[in-house]
């Protein structure tokens, strides 16, 4: 992306505040985790242990520092995300006693859009201490609660949420439409 994509803006609003105020609609307690330095005016913040280590190293801090057993994850490049997702996602870990809870979208997991409860950090850790830091092969030594897209069309929930900005590309178009939305507000 050329820059940090917390800082990006949609609709007014840093990626960073809008994530925030979507996981705060789920729990008030919403924490992020990165830099201090950078985000400590946004939240509290968590720093990873394994710092340079991608998501999974973003998923373990999380749930290591986590006062709560249920956790959800949610990365800061999902922007269309609802709550009503999340509070979705949680009760189903609730109901299903999985460690993990996460959509499965085109065949492919979504992790920084799920629950874990809090003893996936072990699980976690052992990996990241042995150099290995992809997430989905860790899902094959735990309970997971898939939730397909037939289960998201049913629930009501379209499976574009999980759309990510990872480059301007992706960017763009997004912006382009907030671009034409404004004017025809303008015009009504």
């Amino acid at each position: 992306m050329g820059c940090d994509k917390a800082l990006l803006e949609l609709d007014g609003q840093r990626l960073i505040e809008r994530m925030l105020s979507i996981a705060r609609a789920v729990d008030p307690d919403a924490r992020i985790v990165g830099s201090r330095e950078k985000f400590s005016s946004y939240a509290e913040v968590v720093e990873d242990e394994f710092p340079g280590c991608g998501p999974l190293a973003g998923i373990h801090a999380a749930l290591h520092s986590s006062r709560t057993e249920l956790n959800v994850i949610l990365a800061v490049d999902m922007p269309f995300v609802e709550p009503k997702f999340l509070r979705y996602l949680a009760g189903q870990t609730v109901a299903s006693g999985a460690t993990v809870t996460l959509p499965q979208v085109h065949g492919r997991w979504q992790p920084l859009c799920a629950a874990y409860r809090r003893n996936f950090a072990e699980v976690a850790g052992t990996s990241l201490r042995e150099g290995k830091y992809k997430i989905d092969p860790l899902f094959r030594q735990v309970e997971v609660r898939a939730i397909g897209e037939k289960e998201l069309c049913e629930q009501g929930f379209l499976a574009q949420m999980f759309q990510n900005l990872n480059t301007p590309e992706d960017l763009n178009p997004v912006r382009s439409q907030q671009t034409v939305a404004e004017r025809r507000a303008s015009k009504s």
